[in-house]
């Protein structure tokens, strides 16, 4: 019984640096230069136009 609190916090863990690493990379995505899909989107558009 005295070891189910050091494997939820072990998992509990393992889910904050889950969420850390993907914080992370999501924020390098969004400094990333624009990609092909938006400069084809506005070549589409204005060409609907």
């Amino acid at each position: 019984m005295g070891r189910k609190p050091d494997i939820i916090r072990t998992i509990a863990l393992i889910f904050a640096v889950g969420l850390v690493i993907t914080g992370f990379t999501s924020l390098q995505a969004a400094d990333d230069e624009p990609t092909a899909s938006d400069s084809d989107a506005i070549t589409v558009s204005a060409v609907r136009d």
